[in-house]
């Protein structure tokens, strides 16, 4: 009974992954913080923060924008070949936008990270209080026959002080010297998080002016041992 309930669960999972059809990013399962996973005698690797990225796209009805932000540093343990645990650390002062140049890429920067105006400041993410980001594994399970991923990775993803438990799909590459951890596109909504500048669901009287909830992101991690 016990492995029919978890295979009904994997499989509960695994139809909110790929529920969303087109070039719509499939939705992360987000949930409440949970317990971070605890760090198994294993292999320690270190996060490259020189080539480790989050790339984001962000929409409104007119348009939307792309871009990228710095992995820091962080780390991941590998027992027996598989990711067991692990953090790390987002630099949100290195928020980039590469759709556009010039005074309009320095304006929306300088929007997002809260350095436009001292009014705006919490607008978006407000990095003068809120510098960093953290992802703190929570869970891994080992998918068997998807093309998109080879496992779910659960973590706390903690954002302007609040905590949700994010679940992800993710191609994880283990080598004696390097892993690397991919992502497909998945979406959050950012108001889980607080962030709920020109929401519709939040404010009424904005029409077409909203800005979408949906936040698409891709991680791509490289830890060397």
């Amino acid at each position: 009974m016990k492995l029919s309930i978890n295979l009904l669960f994997a499989l509960l999972v695994a139809v909110a992954f790929t529920s969303c059809k087109g070039d719509k990013a499939a939705g992360a399962v987000v949930g409440e913080a949970k317990e971070v996973a605890k760090s198994m005698t294993g292999t320690s690797y270190s996060v490259d923060g020189s080539t480790s990225l989050i790339n984001w796209t962000g929409s409104k009805p007119t348009g939307s924008h792309t871009g990228n932000i710095k992995v820091s540093e962080g780390s991941l343990t590998v027992k027996d070949g598989n990711l067991t645990a692990g953090d790390f650390t987002i630099d949100m002062n290195s928020i980039n936008c590469t759709d556009l140049e010039g005074d309009k890429k320095e304006g929306l920067e300088a929007h997002l990270t809260g350095k436009r105006s001292p009014d705006e400041a919490d607008d978006f993410f407000n990095v003068d209080k809120y510098p960093t980001a953290t992802f703190k594994i929570t869970k891994v399970t080992k998918l068997v026959n998807d093309p998109a991923a080879t496992h779910l990775v659960y973590g706390n993803l903690t954002l302007k002080s609040v905590t949700k438990e994010v679940g992800i799909k993710a191609k994880v590459n283990v080598t004696d010297n390097m892993i690397t951890v991919t992502t497909p596109e998945f979406a959050i909504d950012r108001t889980d998080w607080g962030i709920k500048f020109m929401s519709k669901n939040f404010m009424d009287s904005i029409k077409d002016g909203f800005i979408n909830d949906e936040i698409k992101l891709a991680i791509n991690l490289k830890a060397k041992a």
